[in-house]
Formats: C-alpha cells, sequence, structure tokens
C-alpha cells in the first residue's frame, strides 16, 4: 500500500539523528561538565589521565547514542506502519463517500414524489410498492454505512494524530541528538589534541598499553580459563571479530568498514547468526554471566561499573576491541581496564 502512502515528512533527518531523550538528558549531564577548549599545560602523566577520562566521557555518550538510534529505528517503523493504515483507511473512507452519494441521489430522486400521489400515477401498484420496500431497505443500509463511515473518520483521525505525535519526537530526538554528537566530537578532538601534545615515545607507550595503562591481570596467561570456545557461534564470532582487525573505530558504527566497541560485538555475532542488542549495557544481558576465570573465546567482556565498554575474549588473557578514535581493532590484555562482568551468549 505504499503507492497510496501521503508521506509525512521529517526534514534533514538522518540515521544519525535520532534519540530517546531520557537517555540522552543523563549522558549530556555527565558530560556537560568537561570543556572542550583549550587548557593549561599539563604534566605528562596528568595529560595521559586526562586522555583517559575524555575517552571514557565521550564512550559513555557513544553507547548512549547508539541506545537513542536503536529507539529512532523503532520510532521510523511506527510512522512508517501509521502512515500506511492511515493510507488503508483513507481508501476505505473515499470509498464509502462514493457509496454514500450514490445511494443520497438515488433516495432523492426516488423520494421526490409524494408516496400517495407516486401510488396513484403509478400503472402497476405493486410494482411502486416493491420500489418503495427496496428503498427502505436502501434507507437502512444507508444509514448503516454512515456509522461505518464515521467510525472510520475517527480512526484516520487518532492515527493522524498518533502519527503526528510520533514525528514531533523524532524532530526532539534528531535537535537533541545534534547537540549531543558535537559535544562527543569536541571531547574526542580534545583527546586527540593532548595526546598529539605528548612527546612520541610516551604518546607511543599510551597506543601501546590502551588507555588505562594497565597491563594482563596477573596470572591471566594460557592456563587461563579455556582455549576452546563454548559453542559453534562463538567460534563464527571469534573468526569474524578477527576478520575486523585493522578496522578503524568510528563511534557510532557497526561495520564493516568501521566500528565502535559494542558495534564491532553485534557485527561479530550477527556474522555467526546472532542478534546481539545495541549497546554494551544491552549486550551484558545478552547471555548468561560467567566468572572470569572461566571465559572463554567468544564471552563478551564488559569494562566499568557502567558497562560503557565491551570486548570479546579470545583467549591467552587477550581480547579483541575497538579502543577508541585513532585507535584500529586489536588486541589487548583483558585486564587493560577495570572488569565489570563477563558474558557468554
Amino acid at each position: 500500500m505504499g503507492s497510496h502512502r501521503r508521506r509525512l515528512a521529517v526534514s534533514g533527518f538522518d540515521r544519525g539523528a535520532c534519540a530517546a531523550l531520557s537517555v540522552l538528558s543523563a549522558a549530556a549531564a555527565a558530560l556537560g561538565a568537561v570543556s572542550a577548549g583549550p587548557a593549561a599545560a599539563a604534566p605528562h602523566g596528568d595529560t595521559r589521565a586526562e586522555v583517559d577520562r575524555l575517552y571514557e566521557e565521550a564512550e559513555q555518550a557513544t553507547e548512549a547514542y547508539n541506545k537513542a538510534d536503536e529507539r529512532a529505528d523503532a520510532l521510523r517503523r511506527q510512522v512508517s506502519d501509521s502512515q500506511d493504515l492511515i493510507a488503508r483507511q483513507q481508501q476505505r473512507v473515499n470509498s464509502l463517500r462514493e457509496t454514500l452519494g450514490s445511494l443520497a441521489g438515488a433516495q432523492y430522486r426516488a423520494g421526490g414524489l409524494d408516496p400517495a400521489v407516486a401510488l396513484l400515477l403509478s400503472a402497476d401498484p405493486d410494482d411502486y410498492l416493491d420500489k418503495a420496500s427496496v428503498l427502505d431497505r436502501i434507507t437502512a443500509h444507508q444509514a448503516g454505512q454512515l456509522r461505518e463511515l464515521q467510525g472510520a473518520l475517527r480512526e484516520v483521525a487518532q492515527e493522524r494524530a498518533e502519527a503526528t505525535r510520533k514525528l514531533a519526537e523524532l524532530e526532539r530526538s534528531r535537535a537533541a541528538v545534534a547537540r549531543h554528537k558535537k559535544t562527543v566530537e569536541q571531547k574526542l578532538a580534545r583527546a586527540r589534541q593532548l595526546l598529539n601534545s605528548l612527546p612520541d615515545a610516551e604518546r607511543a607507550a599510551y597506543e601501546r598499553t590502551s588507555r588505562s595503562g594497565r597491563t594482563a591481570i596477573p596470572g591471566l596467561g594460557d592456563e587461563f580459563g579455556s582455549g576452546v570456545p563454548a559453542s559453534g557461534r562463538a567460534a563464527a564470532a571469534v573468526a569474524a571479530a578477527r576478520a575486523a582487525l585493522g578496522k578503524p573505530y568510528v563511534w557510532g558504527a557497526n561495520g564493516p568498514s568501521g566500528f565502535d566497541c559494542s558495534g564491532l560485538m553485534q557485527w561479530a555475532y550477527a556474522r555467526a547468526g546472532v542478534h546481539l542488542p545495541r549497546t554494551s549495557q544491552e549486550q551484558r544481558y545478552a547471555g548468561r554471566q560467567v566468572p572470569l576465570s572461566q571465559a572463554r573465546p567468544g564471552d563478551l567482556v564488559v569494562y566499568r561499573s557502567d558497562a560503557s565498554h565491551v570486548g570479546m575474549y579470545v583467549g591467552n588473557g587477550r581480547v579483541i576491541h575497538a579502543p577508541y578514535p585513532g585507535a584500529p581493532v586489536r588486541y589487548d590484555p583483558v585486564g587493560m581496564m577495570p572488569i565489570s562482568s563477563v558474558t557468554r551468549v
């Protein structure tokens, strides 16, 4: 029925411009305290700590952005369904109006004479009475048609009001995400500026040790957990994640040319035929949580208390993850930052 649809346009709307305002408000409040402008020179240790903090806040914002994007997809589907329904209902209204117009014209023409006079003038009184009976039935049918039309008009009005509400929500979300996106980009740009201010050797050392500067958890090596994936789908997801090594970090992206952390997990498991939610917070509950000591390749390792980062355990005390802008998808020690939970999909 799409060809009959009257589209309700959302100007300037794109995939990235979408949000659930409650999600964005909390994230924006957390982000607003950090300025994106230049700062006074700081010792190199402080610089690295500030870069860590900026990346962490930007990643929190990215996951909120991803959640908003998922919400917008659902809203767009709802709007599309509403538009299809409105088009079908409008066709029904038009058909009812045409039918009622024909019946009304016939009734007027047939009812133009007084029934008694029409009976006197009729060459065949029995034929007249038959016609009058038919006219009575048509009138009753017409009344039913009128009631049906009234109901159809009410349904169209309700659907139009609901579609208008959903479109207004999309517009509000678009404006909120535009502001939110700008904040994230400023933080990422500031982090890159600080990194570039470090001497080459320190910058290289930072890149090697990832954001937190942590190393592998002591004792976690070949004997950590099991080197065998827990299932065939986990093995397929690990193979897909390895195929993404070297791809750039792109915030808000879920492949195949670029990824953010949760986007990489979603993409890798999709290659294994498994649909994961979009955000790291939701991915945390996409399976059964297991102790870190029992981690197996394919398990999702979720970091920080707010679950704002996620990687995939691949054995030997390492994860594959999309670290941050400027760093490609790569291996890092599983203990590179505080671990919140391990999820077996």
